[in-house]
């Protein structure tokens, strides 16, 4: 039906009208009485009379809105449940706001639609009730729509094209040197297999052609993104995505190797959090304990290991003795040691 004639009918519109000002203005907390919504509806050009309106209440909620009435003299109606409770989009909308992938116009973008999604005076406390530490966004103005070509990517089994960038002491983006795949050197084709999310960043994970074997991508360093006809290289025999991701620390590539390791039991929380609670539990003395996990021995794991001073021992020769090389030459870059590591 053209929009004139529909404009030229309020009662057909009336309805949605009146859920509109009820999903906007009103929550658990707040309530609109019946002549507060008669008048707005005559603003809108959809007047109604009591009778009608309790009509219309009635076909909402028989259609599911969950509206309730205030007892007492000046009861007043009030649309309670949505979609999204105020604490889950709290959730999500910190979440974007610590986002360092996102820059500040897209991540007030999303924060903006999220508060569409409740009560004007719940949608306002997801802006000012929790400060984000730290928040520095280093957005990628495409990242949004790289997010959904990727995901589309994944779904259709399809590879991708793109390149790849650093950042130089400069700030500038220096392109990463591919395959030599379509117009330009920098151009790199990969078959994307999941998207991750690790330590406040976006990642695809897929198979790189260059190294024969699976990688990591920031998804926010990635530029020039193109989906083409060509079909995925299929995963390596008894890959598992999960056990993948598991074995990760900050997304880096390296190999994966089983790692004995020795903590204090004041690190429980902090292990358990890391390498989840299916990890099995050795004790090791009244004041200690061991576990087996299967990790990435890169220098992100390391520093992560580092921080736990005195607190954390590794207990696998090979892999002591690379930290503890690593622990050599950080400290003779900063004095000296004499070796006594």
């Amino acid at each position: 039906m053209p929009k004139t004639d529909a404009l030229a009918e309020p009662n057909r519109l009336r309805i949605i009208y009146l859920y509109k000002i009820l999903y906007e203005q009103t929550d658990d907390e707040h309530s609109l009485t019946l002549p507060e919504i008669a008048a707005q509806l005559e603003e809108l050009g959809a007047p109604a009379a009591r009778k009608a309106l309790y009509e219309d209440l009635r076909a909402l909620i028989y259609f599911g809105a969950d509206i309730q009435t205030d007892k007492g003299r000046h009861s007043g109606y009030r649309l309670v449940k949505r979609r999204f409770e105020p604490a889950e989009l709290r959730l999500i909308a910190d979440a974007v706001n610590s986002s360092r992938f996102l820059d500040n116009r897209q991540a007030n973008a999303i924060v903006k639609k999220l508060q569409s999604l409740t009560s004007r005076h719940k949608g306002a406390g997801l802006r000012r009730q929790v400060l984000i530490s730290n928040n520095k966004h280093i957005g990628n103005k495409r990242i949004m729509a790289n997010i959904e070509l990727l995901c589309h990517a994944v779904t259709e089994n399809r590879q991708v094209r793109f390149r790849y960038f650093d950042y130089d002491i400069n700030k500038k983006k220096v392109f990463r040197k591919g395959t030599g795949l379509g117009a330009s050197l920098y151009d790199r084709m990969i078959s994307p297999y999941a998207l991750a999310w690790d330590n406040e960043k976006y990642y695809v994970v897929a198979f790189n052609p260059n190294h024969g074997s699976i990688s990591n991508f920031r998804i926010d360093r990635m530029e020039h993104v193109r989906l083409t006809r060509v079909q995925n290289v299929p995963p390596p025999k008894g890959f598992d995505i999960e056990k993948y991701l598991d074995s990760q620390f900050s997304m880096f590539s390296g190999e994966t190797e089983t790692v004995k390791l020795r903590f204090a039991n004041e690190l429980i929380g902090t292990v358990l959090d890391r390498f989840g609670m299916q990890t099995i539990i050795i004790p090791d003395g009244d004041s200690h304990f061991r576990v087996n996990v299967a990790v990435k021995t890169t220098s992100t794991f390391f520093g992560w290991l580092f921080q736990f001073g005195c607190k954390a021992e590794i207990l696998t020769p090979a892999v002591r003795e690379r930290y503890r090389q690593q622990l050599l030459s950080a400290a003779e870059l900063h004095g000296g040691t004499d070796g006594d590591i």
